[in-house]
């Protein structure tokens, strides 16, 4: 496979240490720019669930030269639909046969499998798309935004609600005064209580071995993972979401979502500490149900310290001071003002509100007295990524804010699984005050698995 960067093995050091002084080369894959007509050359590693729905998404009008999938399985659809392009099972032979006729390498694997795929395309000049969360280890999060700086890759993360209209309305009523300042932020879900891909069934133990489909590589299923884990129907296609080597359980899967607009919109950059209240035993291989995760933002100039509570299932929040809606249980946000508040229903912002109900009211019905869009729409998560790709542009959830986002969730995700608060120092990548979650700042990979074997 073609070597563009140093193949020493990254560690935590020399991303700190580089991550100030990167370059900022302009690796342009010549059969994107020059005509904004030209179509771009995507391939897809993971296409059996969200990733379908991504490839599809990002393909009009584009040339799908190339498929990843370590179950032949999924491939049927997809050789119906892009009769054009090439199958493997592994994505590294796959960008060592193809590297030189591929854009694009989109990613919608588990979430252990992530932070390879992206690592490896983006050293040869790829740009990538990258479902939520990003990656699976807080060191895999810094390691990747520094590397997207260094090769000048046009990248995104699928958290397709930062691209939502509601998304831009929080904003832009946040900064136009309409509740003052926000002191605190309630977020929850119904995960891992209920909801796809998770059952509220604590599990202490991995599953017993299944039979394996016909024609799977599920050691490339298991990827980085050192640990020798059977194959399962309770973890593959759709149920690893909960079992911390494959994912990052409620939160990691929601949070990217429900906590995003929040971050966004208040500029919160990284915490300084997080707590956990716990109503179940910390687990060291599956999520608990119930967890409530509060993050402690800290002041950000003349702006006030933050306080971002998150719920997971089936423990809700209480409605704060003036909130008048009901709070249902799948899902949602409330962003707590001095004079009232913003609210939405569901993980993503589609429809946010202003409360108490009369504030609202009051708003909607007199057009001369709202606010302003002034705020760039981009039309949509996979049609920023595209345009942006055309345009050298920097998209809405690029990896220098969906990289941060993505640490914030992570911390939150260690929280929960060591069930002890974490100090966060994130300008040295350090834990203080929990020896647990400090070991898990960086995953070990297995060999050949490691940034040293990919490149």
């Amino acid at each position: 496979m073609t070597k563009e960067i140093p193949n020493n093995q990254t560690t935590r050091r020399t991303i700190l240490k580089g991550a100030s002084a990167l370059a900022l080369p302009t690796f342009i894959p010549s059969s994107v720019f020059g005509a904004n007509e030209k179509k771009i050359n995507i391939a897809w590693v993971g296409f059996g669930n969200m990733g379908w729905g991504d490839l599809n998404a990002c393909a009009g009008g584009n040339n799908v030269v190339a498929l990843c999938d370590c179950n032949p399985g999924t491939w049927g659809r997809a050789k119906k639909k892009f009769p054009g392009a090439k199958f493997y099972k592994d994505f590294r032979k796959m960008l060592e046969e193809m590297g030189d006729q591929i854009d694009v390498v989109g990613v919608g694997t588990p979430d252990h499998c992530h932070f390879s795929i992206a690592y490896t395309a983006m050293s040869m000049g790829k740009h990538v798309f990258v479902e939520k969360p990003l990656v699976h280890s807080l060191w895999e999060a810094r390691t990747l935004q520094a590397l997207a700086k260094e090769k000048g890759v046009v990248t995104q993360m699928g958290n397709q609600g930062h691209a939502f209209e509601g998304a831009y309305l929080v904003k832009e009523w946040y900064e136009a005064g309409l509740i003052g300042e926000v002191k605190e932020v309630l977020t929850w879900t119904d995960r891992p209580a209920r909801g796809w891909g998770f059952n509220g069934r604590v599990q202490t133990s991995y599953p017993a071995a299944e039979k394996l489909p016909e024609g799977m590589d599920w050691d490339m299923w298991l990827g980085p993972c050192q640990e020798d884990v059977p194959f399962s129907k309770a973890l593959h296609p759709t149920t690893w979401r909960p079992w911390w080597s494959f994912g990052c359980g409620g939160l990691g899967d929601i949070g990217c979502h429900t906590i995003d607009t929040a971050y966004w919109a208040l500029g919160l950059g990284a915490p300084d500490r997080v707590e956990a209240d716990m109503a179940e035993a910390a687990n060291p291989i599956h999520t608990p149900n119930g967890s409530i995760v509060t993050y402690k933002f800290p002041a950000r100039g003349k702006k006030p310290a933050v306080d971002v509570k998150w719920f997971e299932g089936p423990r809700m929040p209480k409605a704060p001071d003036g909130y008048d809606y009901d709070i249902k249980g799948h899902g949602g946000f409330i962003m707590v003002g001095e004079k009232g508040g913003i609210c939405h229903d569901g993980m993503r912002p589609n429809s946010p509100r202003l409360y108490p109900q009369a504030k609202w009211e009051e708003y909607r019905k007199d057009p001369a007295k709202r606010v302003p869009k002034t705020l760039k729409r981009v039309g949509g998560i996979h049609r920023d990524f595209i345009n942006c790709i055309r345009n050298s542009e920097k998209t809405c959830s690029d990896f220098s804010y969906s990289g941060p986002l993505t640490e914030a969730i992570l911390l939150g995700t260690l929280a929960i699984r060591t069930g002890k608060a974490i100090d966060w120092d994130a300008k040295n990548l350090k834990i203080n005050g929990n020896k647990e979650a400090a070991a898990l700042i960086e995953i070990e990979a297995r060999k050949g698995w490691r940034t040293s074997d990919l490149v």
